[in-house]
């Protein structure tokens, strides 16, 4: 644990909170744009004794209101969200309500994404390839003040540490992206075209097209038709379907 909060470099307390003392269910609320899933969730949380579903929203905006208002204990969240990115859903709840705990569900590798959710706040981050039950470990995990993370990617962390380096030559290179940059990039891969890129993360045509710039810079790609190809190659290798 301590080799994490080094890596992560987290001013706020949350890595070294103390359980809290509790006096009923863990509340908690959803933000996922399938259906499916919150019904997947809504059905594994209603079985278990120590925890509630309060609420669930399928847009940013929606769960942000509703989340300011019910202050759920924990809100598991979705990267891919119809009117923002998860990572920027993180941050803001992060600073708007320090006291509630972010868990990450996605269906994009670990590998991927789950370091940079650690950095914008979340506690932990699970795959939508693993069972619901995994949320419901991490729903407990984070409530006791740890970081819930895979074996797998809790030593790929603690190996980066010890190495000064990342596993595969990929990841390394787009570690070297913004949190923005990476959107952009990740939905490029996706299929969006700039239009819908700029509607879904709220920026202007010439923010999306200098991130894309960026992006495109950093990888070392010398036209936007390279980064393009490697975006949609990428996301087809760290994308898991539900």
């Amino acid at each position: 644990m301590m080799a994490l909060e080094v890596l992560f470099q987290r001013s706020d307390p949350e890595l070294k909170d103390t359980p809290r003392v509790r006096r009923g269910p863990i509340r908690i609320f959803v933000v996922d744009d399938h259906p499916a899933i919150q019904e997947a969730l809504a059905a594994t949380v209603s079985s278990e004794a120590d925890l509630e579903l309060v609420g669930s929203a399928r847009t940013a905006a929606e769960g942000m209101k509703r989340i300011r208002a019910l202050r759920p204990d924990v809100v598991v969240v979705d990267i891919s969200l119809e009117d923002a990115h998860g990572l920027d859903l993180v941050h803001q709840i992060r600073a708007e309500l320090p006291e509630t705990q972010v868990i990450v569900f996605s269906m994009y590798d670990e590998v991927a994404y789950a370091e940079r959710a650690i950095r914008a706040g979340a506690m932990g981050y699970v795959m939508k390839s693993e069972s619901t039950q995994s949320v419901v470990e991490a729903i407990r995990t984070v409530m006791q003040g740890e970081v819930y993370l895979s074996h797998r990617m809790a030593s790929r962390i603690l190996s980066k540490v010890v190495r000064g380096r990342s596993v595969q030559p990929h990841v390394l290179s787009l570690d070297m992206l913004t949190d923005r940059e990476m959107a952009v990039f990740q939905l490029l891969g996706q299929g969006y075209s700039i239009e819908e890129i700029m509607q879904r993360l709220n920026l202007s045509r010439k923010t999306v097209e200098t991130y894309r710039r960026r992006a495109k810079e950093k990888l070392g790609f010398s036209s936007v038709g390279e980064l393009l190809q490697f975006a949609v190659q990428w996301t087809y290798r760290h994308t898991r379907q539900e």
